[in-house]
């Protein structure tokens, strides 16, 4: 089993070392934050990530996962270093690669000879050169190892993956990286580094042109009147197509899709290719959060001054805390630039975000509430007494930007039910 060094405890790093050391590495996670640090040592996981937990407890108490302040110390005798630290976006889509530079420059001159650097991170096309140039060691290789971890089922997805992608000029390196990954079963794809750091980005925007076309097709079933859902069942049968991410919604958001999609527009006028086609399925995005607002503009009347709403979810999507480029939060914005009072509930989230106050309860935020709006797809939100929700609420109208509830039963209850696109 190898010596792993993790740099970066956040949603990657965590779940990567947490997964390596489940497959037997012995794996030292290093962060910056020494609060942070003192509490995943513990065994408490600081993000909602399903059986993210169970695994960090698992790795401390077999005596495979460490927890170190510094990057440093976890390098010190580690045969693989993976870098899976923050790459802010700036406005114009261009990647950050500081904290990823700092990483290198801290780590370089206590490698051990022969290790290697892996960048999981997801970083521009040609950053593999770049950690290279500021490792300024010859003895030391460094490889691209992308992550496609989807939020709510990371732990899931490293430890059966659809495949393992590897970018490296040096095949001994590739190899030695893929043997990492033994007990896991899946394909796995050996390429240059640029292929592989080009892989992640277009897999992303990929998926994120899949969810704009089913939304943008929702539109036009509105106004045709065609139900959606039987479209994207007709559909998603086919199997060039699938059924995966053609669910209709507020939009993406999250981490991945809005930067990934961004950053490759960017990279691609950088390199003088005009990614109009993408660059359209952002625009359909932004369009798709205005268009929810709209929606329940029109279900209150025409007018949002005044109005109180109830929102049901913050996060970006369900099973996870993050609200990072968050549609939900995106459309809350515009409905208080528009007049409305807005009170929120979200299973995961308890702190105030983006001067949201979250409510402790989904019955709450419906007290006198003349719209319900439903934004994140919480199971629980399936469940819960309508009969209650429409006696608590001013007047009984939803729209439900998530077609999570069930549009029949709400009618016969007397809910006035608007979805997307049915």
């Amino acid at each position: 089993m190898a010596q792993i060094a993790v740099i970066g405890a956040g949603y990657v790093g965590l779940t990567t070392a947490a997964c390596f050391s489940h497959l037997g590495h012995d794996v030292v996670c290093a962060d910056i934050d020494e609060q942070r640090v003192a509490q995943l040592t513990r065994g408490e996981v600081p993000i909602v990530e399903a059986g993210l937990d169970a695994m960090v407890r698992e790795g401390l108490e077999g005596g495979r996962l460490s927890f170190v302040v510094g990057a440093a110390r976890a390098a010190a005798a580690a045969e693989f270093a993976y870098l899976c630290v923050p790459t802010p976006q700036g406005d114009d889509g261009s990647a950050d690669l500081s904290y990823i530079e700092s990483a290198a420059r801290e780590i370089g001159p206590v490698l051990p000879s022969e290790a290697v650097v892996v960048n999981k991170s997801t970083v521009p096309v040609g950053s593999t050169r770049a950690v290279e140039r500021v490792l300024g060691r010859d003895d030391v290789v460094v490889v691209s190892n992308p992550e496609f971890l989807r939020e709510g089922s990371a732990v899931h997805d490293f430890l059966n993956p659809d495949r393992i992608v590897i970018g490296s000029d040096d095949q001994s390196a590739a190899v030695r990286v893929a043997a990492l990954y033994i007990g896991v079963t899946a394909p796995i794809i050996v390429t240059d580094p640029a292929s592989a750091e080009t892989i992640k980005y277009a897999s992303n925007a990929f998926l994120a042109t899949k969810v704009s076309f089913v939304n943008a097709i929702a539109a036009v079933c509105e106004a045709v009147g065609a139900d959606v859902k039987d479209v994207v069942l007709g559909m998603g049968y086919d199997k060039r197509i699938g059924h995966e991410f053609l669910k209709p919604g507020p939009g993406f958001g999250g981490s991945c899709f809005p930067k990934d999609s961004r950053a490759l527009v960017h990279i691609a006028d950088s390199a003088g290719y005009s990614f109009d086609l993408l660059q359209g399925v952002i625009t359909v995005n932004e369009d798709q959060f205005q268009r929810v607002a709209a929606k329940v503009r029109e279900m209150a009347g025409g007018s949002l001054v005044g109005v109180k709403v109830a929102v049901w979810g913050l996060t970006f999507k369900a099973r996870t805390d993050d609200v990072r480029d968050s549609p939900a939060l995106r459309i809350v914005s515009l409905l208080t630039e528009q007049g409305a009072t807005v009170q929120a509930y979200d299973p995961a989230v308890k702190a105030p975000v983006d001067a949201v106050v979250p409510a402790t309860d989904p019955y709450s935020v419906c007290e006198g509430a003349d719209v319900l709006v439903v934004l994140t797809e919480w199971d629980d939100f399936r469940w819960l007494d309508f009969d209650k929700v429409a006696d608590l609420m001013e007047r009984p109208r939803v729209v439900d930007a998530r077609n999570l509830l069930d549009k029949p039963a709400l009618e016969r209850r007397g809910f006035t039910y608007v979805g997307i696109g049915r």
